[in-house]
């Protein structure tokens, strides 16, 4: 399972969520394939961070956990992976 975070590209805009496939799930936001999202509506499908885990349970807590912190907090934690908020899966519409 992952926990990710996505931003729009000027880094103004996070979105967390979790899923079984990140692949697929990368190509959904970045395709629109719920074009009345949020991801949709605010272009946010650069992929900042992402943490692995087995554990389903484990998975939606640590989502949860994240979505709870401010702002400054988020931004803490992508720069401990990604200092430089790259897009951490460049191809826009290729599977990993």
């Amino acid at each position: 399972y992952y926990v990710y975070i996505l931003s729009n590209q000027t880094n103004v805009v996070l979105y967390t969520g979790v899923t079984n496939h990140l692949e697929r799930r990368l190509w959904e936001h970045r395709n629109h394939a719920d074009p009345l999202s949020f991801t949709a509506k605010y272009q946010v499908y650069k992929l900042v961070y992402f943490e692995t885990t087995s554990d389903v349970d484990a998975a939606l807590n640590r989502e949860k956990q994240i979505k709870s912190w401010s702002r400054k907090k988020k931004n803490q934690l992508v720069e401990t992976k990604n200092p430089g908020w790259k897009d951490l899966f460049p191809e826009k519409n290729q599977l990993l």
